[in-house]
C-alpha cells in the first residue's frame, strides 16, 4: 500500500509552557507497546471530574506525520504540556503511544488525545499496525480529530498518511455505526495561496479516499457525511510568522469554546457515551482494534522505500537549487537572455536525475518511481519561471528586431504591406529557431501561447504604423484640399457674382477630383479591402465639401461686415477703382442704388450653401423685397411679405445659413450704419458747389463798375496807386498759398469733420 504523505496539519511549535499548565492532567493512556493504562484513565477521570459531566463533554484527538508539531499545537490551542520535540536534537519520536490531557479553559470539559506521530523511523519492520490503530482508535472515541499536514503535500498522490485513513475508513464502516466525528484537517505553514484554492482540492482528495475504499454492504452507499464533518483550517509557520500563527491558533481555540452546542464544532455528534462509562467504552474499542486481523499494512519496506527516497529527493533538489552554474543561469536570465538556455539546463537535470537514480535504485521500484516524478515535477517547478523570462526576453528581442527591419524596409519605399509581410515572417522565424534552443528536454512545454503572444505583438504593431500612416497620409491630403480649396472660395464669397455658386461647384469637384486620384494611388500600397478604401475616400470626399461649407458659414457669420465693405468700395470708387471727388455732378442716389444693391447680391450668395443646383430664387426676392421696397408694398399689399418667414424655397433647411427673417434684420442694420457715409457724401457735394465760383453775380459786377467808376479812374490817373496794389495782391496771394486757406474753405465754411 502506498503511503499519502500528508495532506495534514504540519504544525513546528516552540517549547511554551502556561501558567495554569497543572490543571491538564497529562496522563499516558496507551503506551509504545500498545497496551492501555486503565488505572490511569480512571485517575484521570476522577481528577478532572468527567464522570460527574454527563454528556456535557467533549473528546478531541490530533494524528500526524511524526515531529509535525502537534504537540506543540496542542499546547498553544488548550494550553496543556504535553513534551514538544527538541529541534536542536534532532528530528526524533517524542510523544509514544497515546496521551491524554484536559483542555484548560475550554467549555464544556474537554479531553484532548496526543497521538504517536505516523510514518516514523523509531518502529520496527514489523510493528507498523501500531499508527493506523492509534488512529481507528481516536476516530472511534473523539468527536472531532484534528489531522496535521503539511501545505505542501496537499494535492499529492501519494503522500504521508493516505493509506492510514483509507485503512481507517475501511474498518470505520465495518467495525463502528456512524456517529459524525468531525475531521479538522489542519494546513500547516501555509503559502500565498488562499484557503480557498487549497480547501477544494483538499476535500476532493479525502472524497476519493472515501469513494474508493471496500464498504461493507450496509454502507456501500453511505456517504463521507454520514460518518464525518470535514472541516479545514489554514496556519501560517510558527518559525517564520509566530506572531501570526499565535493569532491564527487563538481564532482556532475559539471555535472549541462550547464544542457540543448545536452549530458547535460537534453539534450534531451520535451516539455519546455518558461521561461515567467513557472508561469502560475506551477500553473496549481498543480491544476490538487490538484483535482485529483484517487491517490492510503495508510493508516496511515500502515504508522505508518513501521517507528515503523523498529524502534522496529532497536532497537532489536543494543541491541543484544551490548549483552554482544554475544559480548563475537564474540570475543573469532576470535582465537578459541566456545563449543555449536549454541544452545548459538539460544537461543540470540530467545530472540531478542520474545522482538521484543511483542512489535510489535498490529502494522498491513504485515508490522509487513516485518519487522521481514528484522530484521532476519540483524541479520543473523551479526552472519554469526561469525559462518563461528567457521566453519574454526572445518575446521583446523579436519585437524589437522586427520594428527595427519594418521601419528600415518603409524608408527605403517598399509598400507597406509587402514589408509587413516580409519583415513577419523574418521574425516569426527568428522567434522559433531561438526556441529550439530554450526547450528543456524534460519538460513538455508548449510555446504556442507565447508565440501567439509575440504574433499579436507584430500585428498590433503593424496596426499602430498603418492606422498612423493612413493618419498622416489623409491630414495630408486634407491639407492640401484646404488650402486649394479655401483661399479661392474665400475669393469667389466675396466677389458674390450670379455666378459664384456654380463657380465653387466646379472648383470644388476638380480639386476633389485631382485629390482623390493621388490619394487612391497612395493607397494602393496598404493592400487595403474595397470597403475600407471606399471609407477613407469618401471621408476625405466629405472634408473637402466641409471644408466649403465652413467657409460658407464663416463669410455668412460676417456677412453685415462685408457687405459694408462692399458698399464702400463701390460708393466710394470709380469704376477705375479711383477715389470719388464729390465735385457736384455726381448722382449720389444713382451710386447709393448701386452699391446697396451689390451688397445685397453678395447677402443673396451667402444666405444659403448651393453646392447643388437648386434653381433657387433668393437673389431676386432681396431684391424685389430691399432694394426698391416701396414697389413690393404696392404690389403685394394684400399679400405676405416675402421675408416673413424662415425657411428659403427649394433650399433645404440643412443648408440654410440666412433665413428670409434674418435677412431682413441683417439689411436693416446694414442700411443703418452706412447712412452716414451717404450723408457725409451729400455734405461734401453741397459744400464743393458753394465754393467752386469764386466770381460775384453780374449784377454784383456791374454795380461795383457804376458806383466805383470815379476809383477807378483816379488808379488810372495815378500808377504809384496801381504798384501798392500789385505788391498787396502777390503778398496775400503768398500768404494764402503757404497757409492752405484754399483746401480749407474747399467744403465750405464750417468744416463737416
Amino acid at each position: 500500500m502506498e503511503v499519502w504523505k500528508s495532506n495534514m496539519f504540519l504544525v513546528i511549535d516552540e517549547h511554551v509552557l502556561f501558567s495554569d499548565k497543572a490543571d491538564c492532567c497529562s496522563t499516558h493512556l496507551i503506551d509504545g507497546d500498545g497496551t492501555m493504562n486503565v488505572a490511569g484513565l480512571l485517575k484521570f477521570m476522577k481528577e478532572v471530574k468527567l464522570s460527574e459531566c454527563g454528556l456535557s463533554y467533549a473528546i478531541v484527538s490530533i494524528m500526524g506525520p511524526q515531529s509535525s508539531g502537534k504537540s506543540t499545537l496542542l499546547n498553544h490551542l488548550f494550553h496543556t504540556n504535553f513534551q514538544e520535540m527538541d529541534a536542536f536534537k534532532g528530528r526524533s519520536q517524542t510523544t509514544k503511544g497515546i496521551w491524554m490531557a484536559r483542555c484548560t479553559g475550554i467549555e464544556p470539559c474537554t479531553v484532548v488525545m496526543d497521538l504517536e506521530g505516523t510514518d516514523g523511523r523509531e518502529r520496527g519492520e514489523d510493528d507498523t499496525a501500531f499508527e493506523k490503530q492509534s488512529a481507528l482508535f481516536a476516530l472511534a472515541v473523539s468527536d472531532i480529530v484534528l489531522i496535521n499536514m503539511w501545505c505542501h503535500d496537499i494535492g499529492r498522490e501519494h503522500a504521508a498518511n493516505k493509506p492510514l485513513l483509507k485503512t481507517v475508513f475501511q474498518v470505520m464502516t465495518r467495525l463502528f455505526s456512524p456517529r459524525k466525528t468531525t475531521m479538522i484537517f489542519v494546513i500547516r505553514d501555509k503559502t500565498r495561496t488562499p484557503l480557498e484554492n487549497l480547501e477544494p482540492v483538499l476535500r476532493e482528495d479525502i472524497q476519493k479516499i472515501w469513494d474508493s475504499v471496500p464498504k461493507p454492504e450496509a454502507h456501500k452507499e453511505t456517504p463521507l457525511s454520514a460518518f464525518f464533518n470535514i472541516e479545514v483550517v489554514a496556519l501560517s509557520s510558527y518559525e517564520e510568522k509566530e506572531d501570526q500563527f499565535k493569532e491564527q491558533v487563538a481564532n482556532l481555540r475559539n471555535r472549541f469554546q462550547h464544542s457540543i452546542a448545536p452549530g458547535g464544532l460537534a453539534g450534531d455528534r451520535q451516539g455519546v457515551v455518558p461521561a461515567s462509562g467513557f472508561c469502560f467504552s475506551a477500553e473496549q474499542i481498543w480491544k476490538v482494534i487490538k484483535e482485529n486481523r483484517d487491517l490492510d499494512l503495508p510493508a516496511h519496506k515500502v515504508m522505508v522505500a518513501t521517507v528515503r527516497c523523498e529524502e534522496i529527493g529532497n536532497e537532489k533538489y536543494a543541491a541543484f537549487a544551490k548549483n552554482k552554474d544554475w544559480c548563475e543561469i537564474e540570475d543573469a536570465v532576470q535582465s537578459q537572455l541566456v545563449p543555449d538556455f536549454g541544452n545548459k539546463v538539460s544537461l543540470l537535470l540530467d545530472t540531478c536525475f542520474t545522482g538521484y537514480d543511483d542512489e535510489a535504485a535498490f529502494f522498491e521500484e513504485g515508490v522509487r518511481s513516485c518519487k522521481r516524478k514528484q522530484l521532476k515535477e519540483k524541479l520543473l517547478q523551479l526552472v519554469e519561471p526561469a525559462y518563461q523570462s528567457t521566453l519574454q526576453h526572445m518575446r521583446s528581442e523579436t519585437l524589437d528586431k522586427f520594428i527595427k527591419s519594418f521601419e528600415d524596409a518603409l524608408n527605403k519605399g517598399q509598400g507597406f504591406q509587402l514589408a509587413s509581410r516580409d519583415c513577419t515572417m523574418s521574425a516569426m522565424k527568428s522567434f522559433d529557431e531561438q526556441c529550439k534552443g530554450a526547450i528543456i528536454k524534460q519538460a513538455d512545454w508548449d510555446t504556442s501561447k507565447v508565440r501567439a503572444k509575440v504574433s499579436q505583438d507584430i500585428d498590433s504593431h503593424i496596426s499602430d504604423v498603418r492606422n498612423a500612416k493612413l493618419s498622416d497620409l489623409t491630414a495630408l491630403y486634407e491639407s492640401n484640399l484646404k488650402n486649394a480649396l479655401y483661399g479661392p472660395v474665400e475669393a469667389l464669397l466675396e466677389g458674390a457674382a450670379a455666378d459664384t455658386w456654380p463657380a465653387i461647384r466646379k472648383l470644388l469637384r476638380n480639386e476633389t477630383k485631382t485629390a482623390l486620384s493621388k490619394f487612391s494611388k497612395a493607397l494602393a500600397g496598404f493592400e487595403m479591402d474595397e470597403d475600407a478604401k471606399k471609407n477613407l475616400i469618401s471621408r476625405l470626399e466629405g472634408y473637402a465639401i466641409d471644408v466649403v461649407e465652413g467657409k460658407a458659414k464663416e463669410e455668412a457669420g460676417k456677412v453685415v461686415h462685408s457687405m459694408k465693405e462692399r458698399f464702400t468700395t463701390i460708393f466710394n470708387h470709380d469704376n477705375d477703382l479711383m477715389p470719388r471727388t464729390w465735385t457736384g455732378k455726381e448722382d449720389i442716389r444713382a451710386i447709393n442704388k448701386t452699391a446697396r444693391t451689390s451688397a445685397l447680391k453678395l447677402l443673396a450668395v451667402v444666405a444659403a450653401i448651393r453646392l447643388e443646383d437648386y434653381a433657387d430664387r433668393i437673389e431676386t426676392v432681396l431684391i424685389q423685397a430691399l432694394a426698391d421696397p416701396t414697389n413690393v408694398a404696392d404690389k403685394n399689399s394684400n399679400s405676405q411679405n416675402p421675408l416673413a418667414t424662415s425657411k428659403w424655397d427649394k433650399i433645404p433647411d440643412t443648408k440654410t445659413l440666412i433665413t428670409p427673417v434674418q435677412c431682413k434684420t441683417l439689411w436693416n442694420q446694414f442700411q443703418k450704419e452706412t447712412e452716414y457715409a451717404v450723408t457725409q457724401a451729400i455734405t461734401a457735394q453741397k459744400a464743393n458747389k458753394q465754393n467752386s465760383s469764386w466770381l460775384p453775380p453780374p449784377w454784383a459786377i456791374l454795380a461795383l463798375f457804376v458806383l466805383g467808376f470815379d476809383e477807378f479812374m483816379t488808379l488810372l490817373r495815378n500808377p504809384l496807386y496801381v504798384l501798392f496794389i500789385f505788391v498787396g495782391f502777390l503778398l496775400m496771394k503768398a500768404l494764402w498759398v503757404q497757409l492752405g486757406i484754399g483746401s480749407d474753405f474747399q467744403n465750405g465754411m464750417v468744416s463737416v469733420n
